[in-house]
């Protein structure tokens, strides 16, 4: 019996692990908005090798982000948390912004979502 929970715990590392290095090397920069037409774009991204997924919308104003909308957002109930990150990005007009602790993965995928969008 300890033999299998010793292996079962071990899988279970090796998955967390795996899910905690899926993102990070993964950065997002805020495409060049001059001339860019106001309105509304929708941008999503997956975040390989973990469960997070976002789809949100960006509403562009004279080449500034005004608003960004979350559509759907698939994450742990912690990753949640990362939708505070959206005040930042509108605040700073930036995408280099620090990920949520606890919520990296769903922070990242926000922030693809909205360098996806802009593209």
């Amino acid at each position: 019996m300890k033999k299998k929970l010793v292996i079962f715990l071990l899988i279970a590392i090796i998955i967390i692990s795996g899910c905690s290095t899926a993102y990070t090397g993964l950065k997002a920069a805020l495409p060049d908005l001059s001339g860019k037409q106001d309105g509304i774009y929708r941008g999503d991204y997956n975040l390989s090798g973990t469960p997070v997924k976002v789809s949100l919308d960006v509403t562009l104003e004279n080449e500034k982000l005004i608003q960004i909308k979350i559509i759907k957002h698939v994450c742990s109930p912690i990753g949640k948390k990362a939708e505070e990150i959206i005040d930042s990005i509108i605040s700073r007009q930036s995408l280099d912004i620090d990920a949520v602790s606890g919520a990296t993965g769903s922070s990242k995928g926000i922030l693809k979502a909205v360098e996806n969008a802009l593209q």
